[in-house]
């Protein structure tokens, strides 16, 4: 069993090759390069390329007898998303599609699907079960939910597939070694430690008064080592027979965006320096997983909280700074 893992240079991508890698399993990534570094990489092989080409999957699948596929190779920007929709269109999905056809003509017919959260939009009720409405509400968000229905649709061609919906992924290594880079996210946790090393001003908290504990929006943060362990476990399962379905990826456990902040405090032993503006159109009050079925299914939970996610993602962000400066 050969694991081809697209877009595996980038930040949950890398975290996936690594626990590959480490368990002893062959793994070959395929990525442009565009967003991923390959310096994560190490020795895995590693061919720079783009989803659509059709010649370099197959050379891939003829060299290194693929019999599986972890898909991240996506943009996934919200705000350039909506800019941008043919871009995202055409690589989210004409990309997928492109690749979908490539797998099947070199007779490869499992995927592990890197999904959203995004694709429920703002829920009408928390916990959210796999049975919630899907209500995209950006473009990026569509295509998730677009290749997710068209991942289901080739079942009937003999695809299987998981497409994994995860929620606020964050953290780093526990070694320290590879991380989110913030000059290429807009996510909480890296901007925090941007802020708080001095590379940016003052973190802008969108809004203190929604109907939450503290005023700020909650989310459910996933350790990136943990969303690793579940699209290898989503692998086992489609290795032993599974059926094709989508689940919820997450704890189960909503944390505020203060509560995030006073985490970062006590770890890192500094003040977070941030602004009150107004709320941003589209942000959901609250939002976490109910994780039962990925439980059940695919034999997966999380190991590691809040704290776990913003020590390791101060080691990596502090060591990181430093060779920066």
């Amino acid at each position: 069993m050969t694991v081809l893992v697209t877009g595996g240079a980038g930040y949950i991508g890398s975290h996936t090759v690594r626990l590959l890698a480490s368990q002893g399993r062959d793994v070959v990534v395929l990525d442009s390069l565009e967003l991923g570094d390959k310096s994560r990489l190490g020795s895995v092989p590693l061919f720079q390329g783009d989803i659509n080409d059709e010649r370099i999957i197959e050379k891939i699948c003829r060299k290194h007898n693929i019999t599986d596929v972890v898909h991240f190779a996506a943009y996934k920007a919200v705000g350039e998303s909506m800019d941008q929709p043919l871009r995202y269109y055409n690589n989210n999905v004409a990309g997928t599609i492109a690749l979908v056809r490539s797998l099947l003509s070199n007779g490869v017919n499992r995927i592990v699907f890197s999904s959203s959260a995004a694709v429920y939009g703002n829920p009408e009720s928390v916990p959210v079960t796999e049975e919630s409405a899907l209500r995209p509400e950006s473009v990026y968000a569509e295509t998730k939910s677009v290749v997710e229905r068209f991942l289901s649709s080739c079942d009937a061609i003999g695809l299987r597939s998981v497409s994994l919906r995860y929620f606020n992924a964050a953290g780093a290594s526990a070694d320290a070694s590879i991380g989110e880079d913030w000059s290429m996210s807009q996510n909480l946790v890296p901007l925090v430690m941007k802020a708080i090393l001095g590379f940016s001003g003052p973190l802008n908290i969108f809004g203190n008064d929604y109907p939450t504990p503290d005023g700020t929006c909650i989310r459910d943060y996933i350790h990136v080592d943990d969303l690793a362990d579940a699209h290898v476990k989503a692998l086992d399962y489609l290795s032993t027979g599974g059926k094709s379905l989508a689940c919820n990826v997450g704890t189960g456990k909503g944390t505020s965006v203060l509560d995030v902040l006073n985490l970062a405090e006590q770890v890192s032993g500094h003040k977070v320096p941030y602004n009150i503006v107004g709320r941003r159109s589209g942000d959901p009050i609250s939002v976490y997983a109910d994780p039962t079925l990925i439980r059940a299914l695919l034999g997966w939970k999380a190991t590691r909280d809040v704290r776990d996610i913003i020590s390791s993602a101060w080691n990596w962000h502090e060591r990181d700074a430093a060779a920066k400066r």
